[in-house]
Order: C-alpha cells, then sequence, then structure tokens
C-alpha cells in the first residue's frame, strides 16, 4: 500500500499507535546519541523505522502542544496558547479517523482540561496526575489505582489492544506522565545511577553575556530554582558554589533519567504485545514527546525558550515494510504536522484549515522541492511558572530569530558556527542583510500562518 493511496481499502488501513511522553528531550534518548543513558526500547522503533532529528514543537509547552498536536493548528487557532481548557467541540485527529471506522482510545496524560471527545474509550489522569498510586478518570469515573503511573498506563494500553473491536483498525494514543516533573523514579530504577556520575552538559556554566534579559530572569536555573520537592533531600551542607550546583544536577538529572527507563521498559512491553498479537506488521509506531526539555543546559531544567533542547522533539516512527529500516531524516517536521500525516496514513482527505503539512513523502525516502525550509514559534505563558518572557522567531536550517515581545529585544543565532546558541549576534554588522531577510521571512510566516494579533503585545518599531 502506497502512504498517498486514499482510496485503500478499509482492511488495509494501518493500525496506528502513537506513545508519547512528557518532557522526554531528544538527548536523552540514546538513538539520538545520548552521553547520559542508554533507551534499548525506543531505539528499536529508530533502528525498524525512521528518525527525525529535526522534529520541532510550535509553542514548547505541555497543554499547547497536545492541542496542536490533536487539531494540526497553531496555539493562536486551536484557542490554547496557555494551560487554557481545550474546546472538544472543534475537529480533531481522534474525531476524523473515529468517523472513518478507526476505534480511538485516549490513555494516560491528557492535560487539556476537558474530556477527550472523539475516542471510543478513555482513561486519562486528572491534570498532572501522580507518580505512585495515581487516580485516573475512566470514561467519566474516577477510580484510584495501586502501582506505578507508567506501568499503569502500559497496562491500559495493552488491555485496550486486547479487547479491541477486531473488525476495525484502532487508533490509540498511549501518554505518559513520565518523565514530567517532580520526576518521581520506581522502586525497580531508583537507584541506577546511584554509582554513576552523570557528565554535565557543554552549557552547563552558560552566563548569558550576549543573550537578552529573558534568558537572565528565567527561574529554571540548576543552580537556584529546584525546590525541596524536586531534589527530596537536603544538600550536604558543606557544599557550595560549584560543588553544589553540580550535586543539584546529579539529584535532578538520575531521577530525571530513571523515570525515562520505565518509560524504555514499557515501551518495550508494548512492541513485544504488538509482536505477540500479530499486530506488528499492520501498525503504525511512534514515539516522541511533547516537546524538549532543559537537562542542565544552559543551567536549566523545563523548557518554554526557543532554544534548541527545548525547541526540539523526537520523533521517530515505523511501519514495517512501508518505511526503511534505520533511517534518518533531516527533513524540518513540526508537531502540527502530525495529524494530517496520521490522516493520510488512515487514507483521508486533510482538511483545508489544517496547518500542518502531511510528511508522508518524507517517510517515502523522496524529498520534495516545496518543503519548509523555515519554521514559525510562538510561545506566551508570562510569568507562570518559570518567567519566561513571551516571545516569537524563526528557524530555518541556518537560522534562529527571536522576539522577545513585551520586552522588545532581540536574538540572532548562526546554529552552523554556534550550534550551541551561546553567541547572539543579532547587533554584529556582518549579520544586517540576514537580519533583514530573516524579519521579511518571520512576517510572511506569521501573515500566512493567521498570527497577527502581535500588535495587542506589543510590535517590533520596524515591522511592516
Amino acid at each position: 500500500m502506497e502512504l498517498s493511496d486514499v482510496d485503500a481499502p478499509k482492511s488495509d488501513r494501518p493500525n496506528i499507535l502513537y506513545i508519547m511522553a512528557d518532557d522526554h528531550a531528544a538527548h536523552a534518548i540514546s538513538a539520538y546519541g545520548s552521553r547520559i543513558n542508554q533507551t534499548p526500547n525506543i531505539d528499536r522503533i529508530a533502528k525498524e523505522g525512521m528518525r527525525f532529528v529535526n522534529c520541532f514543537v510550535v509553542n514548547s509547552i505541555c497543554t499547547p502542544s497536545r492541542a496542536a498536536i490533536l487539531t494540526g493548528k497553531y496555539s493562536h487557532l486551536n484557542g490554547v496558547p496557555v494551560f487554557n481548557r481545550f474546546d472538544g467541540s472543534q475537529p480533531t485527529l481522534a474525531k476524523y479517523l473515529q468517523a472513518a471506522g478507526y476505534y480511538t482510545g485516549m490513555i494516560g496524560k491528557w492535560h487539556l482540561f476537558s474530556d477527550p471527545i472523539g475516542f471510543d474509550y478513555w482513561n486519562i489522569l486528572p491534570g498532572q496526575g501522580v507518580y505512585h498510586d495515581p487516580v485516573f478518570i475512566e470514561m467519566g469515573e474516577r477510580k484510584k489505582h495501586q502501582g506505578y503511573v507508567t506501568d499503569l498506563i502500559a497496562d491500559f494500553s495493552i488491555e485496550f489492544l486486547k479487547n479491541r473491536p477486531k473488525d476495525k483498525p484502532f487508533f490509540l494514543m498511549c501518554h505518559h506522565k513520565a518523565p514530567h516533573r517532580p520526576w518521581q523514579p520506581d522502586a525497580k530504577h531508583a537507584r541506577m545511577y546511584e554509582d554513576v556520575d552523570i557528565p554535565e552538559p557543554p552549557t552547563f556554566n552558560d552566563n548569558y553575556r550576549t543573550r537578552s534579559d529573558a534568558a537572565r530572569e528565567a527561574t529554571m536555573r540548576i543552580d537556584r530554582d529546584l525546590t525541596g520537592t524536586d531534589l527530596k533531600q537536603d544538600p550536604p551542607p558543606d557544599l557550595s558554589g560549584a560543588a553544589l550546583k553540580h550535586w543539584k544536577y546529579e539529584r535532578y538529572i538520575k531521577d530525571y533519567l530513571a523515570c525515562i527507563a520505565a518509560v524504555d521498559d514499557n515501551v518495550g512491553r508494548l512492541l513485544d504485545y504488538l509482536d505477540q498479537s500479530g499486530l506488528a506488521e499492520n501498525t503504525v509506531i511512534i514515539y516522541t514527546s511533547d516537546q524538549g526539555f532543559f537537562l542542565g543546559d544552559h543551567d536549566w531544567f523545563d523548557k518554554r525558550f526557543m532554544y534548541e533542547e527545548s525547541l526540539r522533539m523526537p520523533f521517530l516512527i515505523r511501519y514495517l515494510g512501508h518505511i526503511k529500516s534505520g533511517t534518518v531524516n533531516d527533513g524540518m517536521i513540526l508537531n502540527v504536522d502530525f495529524a494530517p500525516t496520521l490522516m493520510e496514513f488512515a487514507g483521508l482527505p486533510i482538511p483545508s484549515d489544517i496547518q500542518g503539512h502531511s510528511f508522508t513523502p518524507l517517510l517515502r525516502g523522496e524529498n520534495p522541492k516545496d518543503w519548509r525550509t523555515a519554521m514559525y514559534y510562538r510561545y506566551y505563558h508570562y510569568p507562570q511558572d518559570h518567567r519566561v518572557q513571551p516571545h516569537y522567531g524563526i528557524r530555518t536550517e541556518r537560522y534562529k530569530l527571536i522576539y522577545f515581545n513585551k520586552i522588545d529585544q532581540w536574538e540572532l543565532f548562526d546554529l552552523r558556527k554556534d550550534p550551541r546558541e551561546l553567541n547572539n549576534v543579532f547587533a554584529d554588522h556582518a549579520y544586517a542583510e540576514t537580519v533583514k531577510k530573516l524579519k521579511d521571512d518571520l512576517y510572511r510566516l506569521k501573515k500566512e500562518l493567521k498570527d497577527e494579533d502581535q500588535f495587542a503585545n506589543g510590535v517590533p518599531k520596524d515591522a511592516p
């Protein structure tokens, strides 16, 4: 079956298993070259499918990203720019697939403040949920369960697969809470890094010297902003300065990675079930996260900023016999592209109001001449929770231009020369023509995407 065959008979349409973690940075996956952990089961998807190295989020925060994934639309059109309630009456990927005959399920972290609509079965965490002995809301009914949340989400997902109607293809969104803050591992993995010293990232001691005020203002620093709940124990009284900062980093990153280890184990359980049940061959499997995350990079935890570690999402996809095994793609894809891509897998036409684009040609190994070479980003949420200034910007294959609109400050990074984004060259005269072109492209993208409310939030003096 060709991926673009919209007339495919129902029996030939693939099942879709969409696995998404929360705050799982790509650089904490060994398939992406992690220096700090191994993820053998997640890596299986990469080895047997395709790994995207330039997958980006359009608004790096949990609830807005989930809304963008479901709708294929940017935050200003889907109504979820911050932590606000998702209007479930609007069209979504789940509704389109359900109407086309898919048996649809949503299990785990929903975090959209409204009941899931378009799902035949749902069993979700209330809000963020908790790691140990969590409450789930199953089809409107709250139930407390004994056990670890990551294991339970996999248990419920396998039960969904076992109990599905066998005459329909399925679409299952399996959404893990982990490794979201406060990073509470299960007993199996809690001590796995006890005798390991995790290396600090290269930008751990960034001083933000060339950056805007936004970088200095943000309250998500390893050295000063981790709480007692995050660290789970008091630091040794004799530590200070760099030694104390390193101790805090080790406490944070080891718990974070231990939470990921449980996710990886349970990804393996799902993959094994698909193999054992004969479903593997006709199931599209995706592993991703709702956004990136800072792992001590720039002395930060959390996300929100348009910098690479926060902007970049892992995206691994396997479809045996249709996507060439072990392939790596550097095409620029976005989380708004997920919905139209999965709709095309299901043989559905893409509605004209969806802003994302199906990347099935990339999955076939094609290189469309008109594929995007730039993406638009916008972050709104301020001052909660980490005082990250609102900003919008454009990322091309070489450059990133960011405008912090409330404080009227710009940043420009030459990603080829400065991939770690340490040197803001916006005021460098050598980049004057580059700045002018990027601004033109930025305003063009804003207009094309119908994001024209910037005048209410402060607009650059030189904007057209």
